[in-house]
Protein backbone atom coordinates (compact mmCIF):
# COMPACT_ATOMS: atom_id res chain seq x y z
CA UNK A 1 0.00 0.00 0.00
CA UNK A 2 1.70 3.52 -1.32
CA UNK A 3 1.76 6.13 1.45
CA UNK A 4 -0.42 9.30 0.52
CA UNK A 5 1.85 12.09 -0.14
CA UNK A 6 -0.17 14.86 1.59
CA UNK A 7 -1.51 13.74 4.55
CA UNK A 8 1.61 11.18 5.52
CA UNK A 9 -1.35 8.43 6.35
CA UNK A 10 -1.69 4.97 4.49
CA UNK A 11 -4.61 4.38 2.43
CA UNK A 12 -7.59 1.79 3.50
CA UNK A 13 -7.43 -0.71 0.85
CA UNK A 14 -10.72 -1.38 -0.42
CA UNK A 15 -12.91 -4.96 0.65
CA UNK A 16 -12.59 -7.34 -2.59
CA UNK A 17 -15.93 -7.92 -3.47
CA UNK A 18 -16.43 -4.14 -3.21
CA UNK A 19 -13.94 -4.68 -5.92
CA UNK A 20 -15.28 -7.33 -8.16
CA UNK A 21 -19.05 -5.47 -7.63
CA UNK A 22 -16.86 -2.09 -9.10
CA UNK A 23 -15.63 -4.42 -11.88
CA UNK A 24 -18.93 -5.91 -12.72
CA UNK A 25 -20.46 -2.60 -12.90
CA UNK A 26 -18.70 -1.32 -15.63
CA UNK A 27 -19.31 -4.59 -17.77
CA UNK A 28 -22.87 -3.51 -18.86
CA UNK A 29 -23.13 -7.05 -20.55
CA UNK A 30 -22.09 -9.16 -17.47
CA UNK A 31 -24.08 -6.90 -15.01
CA UNK A 32 -27.55 -7.83 -16.82
CA UNK A 33 -26.29 -11.59 -16.81
CA UNK A 34 -25.29 -11.43 -13.17
CA UNK A 35 -29.09 -9.68 -12.67
CA UNK A 36 -31.42 -12.19 -15.06
CA UNK A 37 -29.24 -15.59 -13.18
CA UNK A 38 -29.95 -14.18 -9.87
CA UNK A 39 -33.56 -13.49 -10.57
CA UNK A 40 -33.38 -17.48 -12.08
CA UNK A 41 -31.93 -18.30 -8.61
CA UNK A 42 -34.59 -16.80 -6.87
CA UNK A 43 -37.32 -18.07 -8.98
CA UNK A 44 -36.02 -21.51 -8.43
CA UNK A 45 -35.24 -21.53 -4.84
CA UNK A 46 -39.02 -19.60 -3.78
CA UNK A 47 -40.52 -20.10 -7.12
CA UNK A 48 -42.35 -23.70 -6.10
CA UNK A 49 -43.67 -22.35 -2.45
CA UNK A 50 -46.02 -19.99 -3.97
CA UNK A 51 -46.79 -21.42 -7.62
CA UNK A 52 -46.52 -24.88 -7.26
CA UNK A 53 -50.38 -25.20 -6.82
CA UNK A 54 -51.37 -23.18 -9.74
CA UNK A 55 -48.26 -24.56 -11.99
CA UNK A 56 -50.14 -28.09 -11.72
CA UNK A 57 -53.67 -27.33 -11.58
CA UNK A 58 -55.57 -27.97 -14.77
CA UNK A 59 -58.22 -25.52 -16.16
CA UNK A 60 -59.18 -27.26 -19.96
CA UNK A 61 -61.36 -23.76 -20.87
CA UNK A 62 -57.96 -21.68 -20.37
CA UNK A 63 -56.28 -24.56 -23.07
CA UNK A 64 -53.70 -23.24 -25.79
CA UNK A 65 -54.43 -20.01 -24.37
CA UNK A 66 -52.45 -17.16 -26.23
CA UNK A 67 -49.28 -15.15 -24.64
CA UNK A 68 -49.53 -11.89 -24.18
CA UNK A 69 -53.10 -11.19 -23.31
CA UNK A 70 -52.30 -8.48 -20.34
CA UNK A 71 -56.24 -8.75 -19.47
CA UNK A 72 -55.76 -12.13 -17.80
CA UNK A 73 -54.04 -13.02 -14.62
CA UNK A 74 -50.21 -12.79 -14.65
CA UNK A 75 -49.84 -16.01 -14.72
CA UNK A 76 -50.98 -16.37 -17.85
CA UNK A 77 -49.02 -13.71 -19.53
CA UNK A 78 -46.90 -15.97 -21.38
CA UNK A 79 -50.15 -18.19 -22.46
CA UNK A 80 -51.29 -21.64 -21.30
CA UNK A 81 -50.71 -25.22 -21.78
CA UNK A 82 -52.82 -27.74 -23.46
CA UNK A 83 -54.39 -28.49 -19.85
CA UNK A 84 -54.37 -24.71 -19.36
CA UNK A 85 -52.11 -24.71 -17.16
CA UNK A 86 -50.27 -21.22 -16.72
CA UNK A 87 -47.05 -21.14 -18.54
CA UNK A 88 -45.39 -18.48 -16.49
CA UNK A 89 -46.06 -20.30 -13.34
CA UNK A 90 -44.64 -23.52 -14.78
CA UNK A 91 -41.28 -21.70 -16.29
CA UNK A 92 -40.53 -20.51 -12.99
CA UNK A 93 -41.52 -23.80 -11.28
CA UNK A 94 -39.49 -25.48 -13.37
CA UNK A 95 -36.38 -23.37 -12.96
CA UNK A 96 -36.21 -24.78 -9.46
CA UNK A 97 -35.59 -28.93 -11.22
CA UNK A 98 -33.46 -28.02 -13.74
CA UNK A 99 -30.64 -25.19 -11.65
CA UNK A 100 -30.85 -28.25 -9.26
CA UNK A 101 -29.74 -30.89 -11.42
CA UNK A 102 -26.96 -28.85 -12.96
CA UNK A 103 -26.00 -27.31 -9.87
CA UNK A 104 -25.45 -31.34 -8.60
CA UNK A 105 -23.77 -31.94 -11.31
CA UNK A 106 -21.16 -29.45 -11.71
CA UNK A 107 -20.66 -29.15 -7.78
CA UNK A 108 -20.20 -33.07 -7.90
CA UNK A 109 -18.32 -33.42 -11.15
CA UNK A 110 -16.23 -30.38 -9.93
CA UNK A 111 -14.98 -31.63 -6.56
CA UNK A 112 -14.38 -35.15 -7.51
CA UNK A 113 -12.40 -33.62 -10.78
CA UNK A 114 -10.42 -31.27 -8.90
CA UNK A 115 -9.45 -33.97 -5.42
CA UNK A 116 -8.27 -36.70 -8.31
CA UNK A 117 -6.56 -33.80 -10.65
CA UNK A 118 -4.62 -32.42 -7.61
CA UNK A 119 -3.39 -36.06 -6.56
CA UNK A 120 -2.50 -36.94 -10.56
CA UNK A 121 -0.77 -33.58 -10.36
CA UNK A 122 1.26 -33.62 -7.33
CA UNK A 123 1.65 -37.24 -6.79
CA UNK A 124 4.22 -40.14 -8.21
CA UNK A 125 4.06 -40.86 -11.75
CA UNK A 126 2.07 -44.03 -11.33
CA UNK A 127 -0.58 -42.66 -9.62
CA UNK A 128 -1.09 -39.89 -12.12
CA UNK A 129 -1.09 -42.57 -14.95
CA UNK A 130 -4.00 -44.58 -13.42
CA UNK A 131 -6.11 -41.38 -13.03
CA UNK A 132 -5.91 -40.17 -16.13
CA UNK A 133 -6.18 -42.89 -17.59
CA UNK A 134 -9.26 -43.56 -16.09
CA UNK A 135 -10.00 -39.78 -17.43
CA UNK A 136 -9.73 -41.60 -20.88
CA UNK A 137 -11.88 -44.53 -20.52
CA UNK A 138 -14.62 -41.96 -19.41
CA UNK A 139 -13.76 -39.50 -22.42
CA UNK A 140 -14.17 -42.26 -24.68
CA UNK A 141 -17.74 -42.24 -24.61
CA UNK A 142 -19.77 -39.11 -26.04
CA UNK A 143 -21.44 -38.20 -22.93
CA UNK A 144 -24.79 -37.43 -23.92
CA UNK A 145 -24.48 -41.24 -25.48
CA UNK A 146 -23.33 -42.50 -22.26
CA UNK A 147 -26.51 -41.02 -19.96
CA UNK A 148 -29.23 -42.71 -22.60
CA UNK A 149 -27.83 -45.77 -22.18
CA UNK A 150 -27.93 -45.41 -18.12
CA UNK A 151 -30.87 -43.74 -17.83
CA UNK A 152 -32.26 -46.77 -20.02
CA UNK A 153 -30.67 -48.98 -17.72
CA UNK A 154 -31.87 -46.78 -14.10
CA UNK A 155 -34.96 -45.68 -13.57
CA UNK A 156 -35.39 -41.18 -14.83
CA UNK A 157 -34.86 -39.23 -11.84
CA UNK A 158 -33.10 -36.23 -10.39
CA UNK A 159 -30.61 -38.42 -8.39
CA UNK A 160 -29.44 -40.71 -11.55
CA UNK A 161 -29.64 -37.88 -13.82
CA UNK A 162 -26.87 -35.30 -11.74
CA UNK A 163 -24.87 -38.77 -11.40
CA UNK A 164 -24.76 -39.68 -15.32
CA UNK A 165 -24.08 -36.39 -15.86
CA UNK A 166 -21.36 -35.62 -13.41
CA UNK A 167 -19.71 -38.68 -14.21
CA UNK A 168 -19.21 -37.54 -17.95
CA UNK A 169 -17.78 -34.09 -16.40
CA UNK A 170 -15.54 -35.28 -14.19
CA UNK A 171 -12.31 -35.28 -17.21
CA UNK A 172 -12.83 -31.57 -17.64
CA UNK A 173 -12.04 -30.67 -13.89
CA UNK A 174 -9.62 -33.31 -13.71
CA UNK A 175 -7.28 -32.37 -16.56
CA UNK A 176 -7.70 -29.10 -16.18
CA UNK A 177 -7.00 -29.30 -12.49
CA UNK A 178 -3.81 -31.68 -13.24
CA UNK A 179 -2.46 -29.19 -16.51
CA UNK A 180 -2.39 -26.22 -13.70
CA UNK A 181 -1.00 -28.26 -10.78
CA UNK A 182 1.84 -29.73 -13.10
CA UNK A 183 2.62 -25.87 -13.70
CA UNK A 184 1.89 -24.21 -10.39
CA UNK A 185 4.62 -26.90 -8.21
CA UNK A 186 7.30 -25.59 -9.98
CA UNK A 187 6.76 -22.06 -9.08
CA UNK A 188 9.06 -20.03 -6.17
CA UNK A 189 6.29 -20.35 -3.55
CA UNK A 190 6.12 -23.94 -3.53
CA UNK A 191 9.21 -24.72 -3.69
CA UNK A 192 9.95 -22.32 -0.64
CA UNK A 193 6.90 -24.18 1.11
CA UNK A 194 8.90 -27.28 0.30
CA UNK A 195 12.31 -26.23 1.91
CA UNK A 196 10.51 -24.60 5.02
CA UNK A 197 8.84 -28.33 5.54
CA UNK A 198 5.12 -28.03 4.71
CA UNK A 199 3.62 -30.99 4.83
CA UNK A 200 1.43 -32.16 1.27
CA UNK A 201 -1.79 -31.69 2.47
CA UNK A 202 -0.90 -27.96 3.52
CA UNK A 203 0.99 -27.60 0.16
CA UNK A 204 -1.54 -28.63 -2.10
CA UNK A 205 -4.75 -26.87 -0.44
CA UNK A 206 -2.80 -23.55 1.26
CA UNK A 207 -0.84 -22.78 -1.49
CA UNK A 208 -2.15 -24.56 -5.22
CA UNK A 209 -5.85 -25.03 -4.98
CA UNK A 210 -6.16 -21.11 -4.09
CA UNK A 211 -4.19 -20.46 -7.23
CA UNK A 212 -6.25 -23.16 -9.60
CA UNK A 213 -9.50 -22.33 -7.80
CA UNK A 214 -10.76 -19.32 -10.32
CA UNK A 215 -9.90 -21.20 -13.30
CA UNK A 216 -12.34 -23.94 -11.99
CA UNK A 217 -14.52 -21.56 -11.31
CA UNK A 218 -15.05 -19.98 -14.62
CA UNK A 219 -14.85 -23.65 -16.50
CA UNK A 220 -17.81 -24.76 -13.70
CA UNK A 221 -19.78 -21.44 -14.80
CA UNK A 222 -19.21 -22.99 -18.81
CA UNK A 223 -20.46 -26.38 -17.47
CA UNK A 224 -23.51 -25.48 -15.91
CA UNK A 225 -24.47 -23.53 -19.71
CA UNK A 226 -23.39 -27.66 -20.87
CA UNK A 227 -25.47 -29.48 -18.03
CA UNK A 228 -28.17 -27.67 -18.39
CA UNK A 229 -28.83 -28.00 -22.52
CA UNK A 230 -28.06 -31.98 -21.53
CA UNK A 231 -30.43 -32.21 -19.40
CA UNK A 232 -32.75 -30.14 -21.41
CA UNK A 233 -31.97 -32.57 -24.41
CA UNK A 234 -32.62 -35.84 -22.29
CA UNK A 235 -35.93 -34.55 -21.14
CA UNK A 236 -36.45 -33.53 -24.41
CA UNK A 237 -36.09 -37.27 -25.40
CA UNK A 238 -38.29 -38.69 -22.96
CA UNK A 239 -35.78 -40.49 -20.55
CA UNK A 240 -34.76 -36.85 -18.28
CA UNK A 241 -37.25 -35.96 -15.80
CA UNK A 242 -40.87 -37.26 -15.70
CA UNK A 243 -44.02 -35.97 -15.11
CA UNK A 244 -45.56 -34.66 -12.60
CA UNK A 245 -41.98 -32.93 -12.38
CA UNK A 246 -41.06 -30.58 -14.79
CA UNK A 247 -38.11 -28.94 -16.45
CA UNK A 248 -37.75 -26.88 -18.77
CA UNK A 249 -36.39 -29.22 -21.22
CA UNK A 250 -39.75 -31.32 -20.47
CA UNK A 251 -41.77 -28.14 -20.82
CA UNK A 252 -40.67 -28.35 -24.79
CA UNK A 253 -41.10 -31.81 -25.39
CA UNK A 254 -44.39 -31.84 -24.47
CA UNK A 255 -45.20 -28.72 -26.60
CA UNK A 256 -44.08 -30.06 -29.27
CA UNK A 257 -46.88 -31.73 -30.97
CA UNK A 258 -48.42 -28.35 -31.32
CA UNK A 259 -46.05 -26.31 -32.61
CA UNK A 260 -48.14 -25.47 -35.53
CA UNK A 261 -50.87 -23.98 -33.91
CA UNK A 262 -49.36 -23.48 -30.63
CA UNK A 263 -45.52 -22.37 -30.96
CA UNK A 264 -45.36 -20.86 -27.59
CA UNK A 265 -45.36 -24.17 -25.54
CA UNK A 266 -42.35 -24.56 -26.77
CA UNK A 267 -41.04 -21.46 -27.27
CA UNK A 268 -41.15 -19.90 -23.80
CA UNK A 269 -39.52 -22.54 -21.68
CA UNK A 270 -36.52 -22.63 -25.10
CA UNK A 271 -36.20 -19.01 -24.62
CA UNK A 272 -35.79 -19.56 -20.90
CA UNK A 273 -33.21 -22.00 -21.72
CA UNK A 274 -31.42 -19.52 -24.40
CA UNK A 275 -31.11 -16.53 -21.87
CA UNK A 276 -29.67 -18.39 -18.92
CA UNK A 277 -27.22 -20.34 -20.88
CA UNK A 278 -26.21 -16.65 -22.86
CA UNK A 279 -26.18 -15.59 -19.46
CA UNK A 280 -23.78 -17.94 -18.27
CA UNK A 281 -21.38 -17.25 -21.08
CA UNK A 282 -21.54 -13.74 -20.98
CA UNK A 283 -20.66 -14.04 -16.95
CA UNK A 284 -17.97 -16.39 -17.77
CA UNK A 285 -16.16 -14.32 -19.95
CA UNK A 286 -16.10 -11.49 -17.64
CA UNK A 287 -15.25 -14.06 -14.68
CA UNK A 288 -11.97 -15.26 -16.90
CA UNK A 289 -10.62 -11.58 -16.66
CA UNK A 290 -11.79 -10.33 -13.17
CA UNK A 291 -10.58 -13.37 -11.35
CA UNK A 292 -7.29 -13.63 -13.50
CA UNK A 293 -4.85 -11.55 -11.77
CA UNK A 294 -2.76 -11.73 -14.92
CA UNK A 295 -6.07 -10.72 -16.92
CA UNK A 296 -7.29 -7.98 -14.74
CA UNK A 297 -5.60 -5.13 -16.01
CA UNK A 298 -7.74 -4.62 -18.26
CA UNK A 299 -10.66 -4.15 -16.61
CA UNK A 300 -8.22 -1.70 -14.46
CA UNK A 301 -7.12 0.12 -17.74
CA UNK A 302 -10.92 0.48 -19.35
CA UNK A 303 -11.70 2.29 -16.11
CA UNK A 304 -8.72 4.99 -16.14
CA UNK A 305 -9.86 5.51 -19.56
CA UNK A 306 -13.18 6.50 -18.89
Amino acid sequence: MAVSENSGTIPETPPAWLSILKMLWRDKFALCAAIFLTVIVLCAIFGPMFLEDQAMRNNLRGRNAPPFDFSKDWKFWLGGDALGRPLLARIIVAAQNTMMVAAGAVLFSMAIGTGLGLIAGYTSKLGSQVIMRLADVIMSFPSLLLAVIVLYMLSPSVTNLIIVLAITRIPVYLRTTRAEVLEIRERMFVQAAQVMGASTLRIVFRHILPVVFPTLVTIATLDFAFVMLAESSLSFLGIGIQPPEITWGLMVAQGRPYLTNAWWLSFMPGLAIILTTLSLNLLSNWMRTALDPVQRWRLEIARKKK
